[in-house]
């Protein structure tokens, strides 16, 4: 049997490329063809895509899934979820969370990859119990990143506890495109000899491995990759569906896409990149391959942070510095792996530590509730002389930050009945506050809603 494809270029292939700029006209402009390719599934919703809609492009999110699952008839519809920060950046209560799953389900999506940035399965175990309860496929995607704690054993031991929760399946995430082609062989050989879940391998292109990594857990047994149509892949983005296709095919990974639908796809949606290089939001530099991620295990999305951090403050040339320091900081906090929230963390304080001339002199706040066990469990104990210089004798929690967290849905439901017109609104409102309202408020004042011409 082939391998099977997801389609990443509607969610992940515009994150990584261009700030998920994509607006709902877009993303739906060659879906039908999409849905005629014969993908596992199009990811299509979550990661920052939510974000992104009400914050930059004024469009509702729940509005772009409903759209996409008229379109898609055939073809399963994927999402992103952060566990118990859902796509926010913080932990959310555990009735946030049900409530967001439950939605996203009944407004179309089918499957949703839940992870945590440290691995913490705790900070899982919620959005997991309500996929299940509410009919939804559920994949426990692990971050991946390499350190003397991430051993392939850990991810073995990993993977047999997420088989125990009731996954229907487990993604390898890669976000920063740092596995090794060996590394990739044998890890999907120890997880298919240790799990009978089917695998899931995503990465990125940008530190120039990912084609040669696909190919190697290809032949390990990987059951499904993740790649994006040609105009919305490589660079930061995933490998090319359409080459990894032909590359295949004739062989037992053949899998067995139409091609014709993915060059009318293609077609249709080569004008759209065009368009974002031209206005500059897709920057060339993210299309070229950075070797160095691999030393430095930074994400593309980081690094175009870290850029823009030292823009700002006028130092520019301090970037390999700074990049030198990630390591160092990834190592006193307890390895962990650099994905959204943790890159975002780690990477401020290592500018932090490099512009202020002095380590851990400056302190983000997102650091110290870190230090405070806000986030979950690190991979390998943090450096307890760092831990006690910026929270002294604070108390650490041992147990699953979200018990803390009181119920948070029909207060929200009560103190803003006014302006949401229904839960989905609530939600919106939970994660992302002042700039979900504006969008709402606006919504409503106009009263006239978007028309997206849709060909089902």
């Amino acid at each position: 049997m082939g391998v099977k494809i997801v389609e990443t270029g509607l969610r992940d292939g515009h994150q990584s490329l261009f700030a998920t700029r994509m607006n709902t006209e877009e993303v739906l402009c060659a879906l039908k063809e999409l849905d005629q390719v014969g993908y596992h599934a199009i990811e299509i919703w979550g990661g920052a895509t939510f974000d992104a809609c009400l914050r930059f492009l004024n469009e509702d999110p729940w509005e772009r899934l409903r759209l996409a699952k008229k379109v898609c008839k055939k073809t399963k519809l994927q999402m992103l979820f952060r566990g118990q920060n859902i796509l926010g950046y913080r932990h959310y209560a555990d009735d946030v969370v049900e409530k967001f799953v439950e939605k996203s389900i009944k407004n179309g999506i089918d499957i949703i990859r839940i992870f945590d940035a440290l691995n913490d399965i705790r900070n899982l175990e919620c959005a997991v119990k309500a996929t299940k309860k509410y009919g939804g496929e559920c994949q426990i995607a692990l971050s991946y990143t390499t350190s003397p704690v991430h051993t392939v054993q850990y991810y073995v031991e990993l993977a047999k506890e997420i088989e125990k929760m009731g996954a229907d399946s487990i993604c390898i995430k890669d976000m920063a495109g740092v596995m090794m082609p060996t590394a990739a062989y044998e890890l999907i050989s120890a997880l298919k000899k240790n799990t009978k879940l089917p695998i899931e391998l995503h990465s990125h292109c940008t530190g120039g491995l990912c084609e040669m990594t696909y190919l190697k857990a290809i032949e390990a047994g990987v059951d499904i990759v993740d790649c994006a149509l040609s105009p919305l892949s490589g660079g930061t983005s995933q490998p090319c569906t359409e080459s990894l296709n032909f590359a295949l095919q004739g062989t037992e990974y053949d899998p067995k896409l139409n091609v014709a639908m993915l060059n009318a796809a293609a077609a249709k949606m080569a004008p759209v990149k065009a368009k974002y290089l031209a206005n500059g939001l897709l920057n060339p530099k993210v299309l070229s391959v950075n070797a160095n991620i691999i030393k430095y295990q930074v994400p593309g999305g980081m690094l175009s942070n870290l850029i823009n951090q030292l823009k700002q403050q006028d130092a520019s040339d301090r970037l390999d510095e700074v990049l030198a320091e990630v390591p160092n900081v990834r190592k006193d906090m307890g390895y962990p792996p650099l994905v959204t929230p943790l890159s975002q963390m780690v990477g401020t304080q290592a500018v932090l530590n490099v512009l202020s001339g002095e380590r851990y002199k400056m302190v983000p706040k997102e650091i110290n509730e870190y230090l405070h066990g806000r986030y979950g469990r690190s991979p390998a104990p943090v450096d307890e002389e760092i831990r006690r210089k910026i929270i002294g004798d604070d108390k650490v929690i041992t147990y699953r930050p979200a018990d803390d967290l009181k119920p948070e849905f029909e207060e929200l439901k009560k103190q803003y009945k006014g302006i949401a017109k229904s839960d989905e609104d609530v939600l919106s409102i939970a994660l992302f506050g002042d700039v979900a309202i504006k969008f709402i408020e606006q919504r409503n004042e106009d009263a006239i809603p978007t028309v997206i011409h849709v060909e089902a």
